[in-house]
């Protein structure tokens, strides 16, 4: 889930650089590219738009102007940085769509993914990505330090957390008392049956997911029209006020994270308004050992509706580089 929901972490470790593909073959790589969209992601009418166009005409023009691989591939992702939706990208890698998937479930990002320090009674705990297994562990031993010590507040650092995957699922789990609904994913299935987003209703009428595996969603959200999302407590529980600091660097999974940290009733969002790159990514192989990171799945917020595009408005606004100070006041009730 991932402005891409691997982004930081996935195209940082389960990528390298590879053999660079023929630079003939770069001719074959836009219109790769626009049918593997055309195939795949979330809503094929995003498609239809001029902004989509342009984007593909330039695609096709960056492919005969580019002096090497290396060029095209930049060009490629600047051009979407300020895309008609997010998530798109693309890589050259070392292994196939296939090999990856199965892969990312075991991954590890090294041991940096969060951490957690205190001020006097006050616990600050950093998550950096959604990604790894590492740290989902480092969440869970972080909560088992924060419930030992009982603090006055809990700050949840997300303000360079650009996605990833399942960390979330700790990070929310463990402030829990009792199952919460967040929302739900829409797949082009959706888009094809259904006009416009869905309604609290619809969304819990669909048996909550419960993969939890990058693979088998990727999978299920795909065969689905609406995939549910429900966070289930986890032991041991912290119960005491939340301040989860966000940035305009906040996308993805850490946004879907925030969101669902504020339904709590007891969070409070500082910072700034977050990136609004809120799609479920999967990567899907292109000519000449390239892959193309694509949006399956939208997602649809219970709270708040569709975060993409929109993202996330804090309680409190001032700078992401005065987020925390400003989150330690108020705990501190100054």
């Amino acid at each position: 889930m991932t402005p891409n929901d691997l982004k930081a972490v996935l195209l940082a470790t389960a990528f390298v650089v590879a053999a660079p593909p023929a630079f003939g073959e770069l001719s074959e790589v836009p219109e790769a590219i626009h049918a593997t969209l055309e195939a795949h992601v979330y809503d094929p009418g995003m498609l239809e738009s001029s902004a989509y166009r342009e984007i593909r005409h330039r695609t096709e023009r960056l492919a005969r102007d580019s002096r090497d691989p290396g060029q095209f591939v930049d060009g490629f992702n600047r051009l979407w940085q300020d895309g008609p939706f997010s998530h798109v990208r693309i890589q050259q890698a070392d292994q196939d769509a296939e090999s990856l998937a199965r892969s990312l479930d075991a991954l590890r990002v090294g041991g940096a993914g969060a951490r957690l320090e205190w001020r006097d009674d006050i616990a600050i705990l950093t998550v950096d990505t959604m990604m790894g297994l590492d740290t989902i562990e480092q969440i869970d031993l972080a909560y088992e330090q924060i419930a030992a010590k009982r603090p006055r507040a809990l700050v949840i650092d997300l303000r360079n957390n650009d996605g990833g995957a399942f960390a979330v699922k700790p990070l929310v789990g463990h402030l829990l008392v009792e199952p919460l609904d967040a929302g739900a994913f829409m797949s082009r299935r959706w888009a094809a049956a259904q006009p416009g987003l869905p309604t609290r209703g619809q969304v819990l009428a669909v048996a909550p997911w419960e993969g939890w595996s990058i693979a088998s969603f990727w999978d299920d959200v795909q065969e689905s029209a609406l995939t549910r999302v429900r966070f289930a407590p986890i032991a041991p529980h912290y119960g005491g006020p939340v301040y989860v600091l966000v940035s305009r660097r906040t996308a993805s999974a850490a946004e879907l994270a925030a969101d669902a940290l504020k339904a709590l009733g007891r969070t409070a969002l500082v910072g700034e308004r977050t990136a609004g790159e809120m799609l479920s990514q999967k990567p899907y192989d292109l000519p000449g050992g390239l892959a193309l990171f694509l949006p399956i799945a939208d997602y649809f917020s219970l709270r708040k509706g569709r975060i993409e595009g929109h993202g996330l408005e804090p309680d409190v606004e001032v700078p992401a580089g005065e987020a925390l100070d400003e989150a330690l006041r108020q705990a501190r009730g100054r």
